[in-house]
């Protein structure tokens, strides 16, 4: 079975998750953003939702964990929860 270890920030607004991006992009540390903005209780591990399953989480988080590279920012990504930026440490 597919596993991954991955962090990311869950915010409200695609707006917000765009913004967060970018300040990512300009050199922010991921775990720091995570922190201070993210509404998953991860936030407070600086975004770490550790190791998974495929399958564990909702379909279109699956498809970009298991599916893009890793050690990239991915997103803006809408769930039923809001607006996520993923980042795949590790899959195997």
């Amino acid at each position: 079975m597919a596993r991954a270890h991955a962090l990311h920030i869950l915010v409200k607004t695609q707006e917000q998750a765009a913004e967060l991006k970018k300040q990512l992009a300009a050199g922010k540390k991921f775990s720091d953003l995570a922190r201070k903005h993210s509404l998953c209780p991860s936030g407070k591990k600086g975004g770490d939702l550790g190791e998974f399953r495929r399958g564990q989480m909702v379909p279109a988080f699956d498809k970009v964990v298991f599916g893009k590279p890793t050690l990239e920012v991915h997103g803006p990504v809408k769930t039923q929860f809001g607006w996520h930026l993923i980042k795949v440490l590790s899959r195997g």
